[in-house]
């Protein structure tokens, strides 16, 4: 279950692009861009908002390792903190889109951060995905960095899942059966939430 922690607030516009502000403003004209993809796509319908958040943000972050980018091996960046740097890794993205869903108005019991390993040129790579689910148990529709279109799983099998969670649960695999709270089994979750949560899209 989501927990107090996750109970008492949602999406903001007004919060979102007050953080912003704090970052200059070069981030408030991304925060201003994003604030208004999320409320162009929250009219749409929800397979139209998966590929529309699925595309802002594959335009507009380049891939860049967190040791590049943050000076740390593995570093969870909030959505703000990966438009400031215009910038992220499989994580970064996964996040920024999944948060961004949720504040367009995506049931997040739809939707999963998926661990996975990635066969990739030869190798078996540790990666992150965003998968949507339309009904419980149905097969997903996977956001990715990797590859612009939005794909049924059944269509990545290069993709092999690991762990799920979101910000109601931590699954094994994708499957049902939860694993635990992942505020409690993920420290940079834990931090990521904290983070999201000031910023207003939580």
């Amino acid at each position: 279950m989501a927990g107090p922690l996750l109970a008492a607030a949602a999406y903001d516009a007004a919060r979102v692009l007050d953080a912003a502000a704090l970052r200059g403003p070069r981030v408030v004209e991304q925060a201003q861009a994003l604030v208004q993809q999320i409320e162009h796509s929250g009219t749409q319908e929800e397979l139209q908002r998966l590929r529309e958040i699925n595309d802002f943000f594959n335009r507009r972050l380049a891939f860049r390792d967190d040791a590049v980018t943050w000076g740390v091996p593995d570093y969870w960046a909030s959505p703000l903190e990966s438009l400031e740097k215009r910038a992220g890794d499989c994580e970064d993205y996964a996040i920024a889109k999944y948060f961004s869903l949720t504040a367009a108005g995506v049931p997040t019991a739809r939707l999963r951060l998926v661990y996975v390993r990635a066969r990739l040129a030869g190798q078996s790579l540790a990666h992150m995905v965003l998968a949507y689910y339309a009904q419980p148990g149905a097969e997903p529709l996977i956001l990715d960095n990797l590859r612009p279109e939005v794909l049924p799983a059944s269509q990545r099998a290069d993709l092999t899942p690991v762990f799920s969670f979101n910000t109601e649960g931590l699954w094994q695999g994708t499957g049902q059966v939860t694993a635990g709270d992942p505020l409690a089994r993920l420290s940079l979750w834990r931090e990521l939430v904290a983070k999201v949560r000031a910023e207003g899209f939580l």
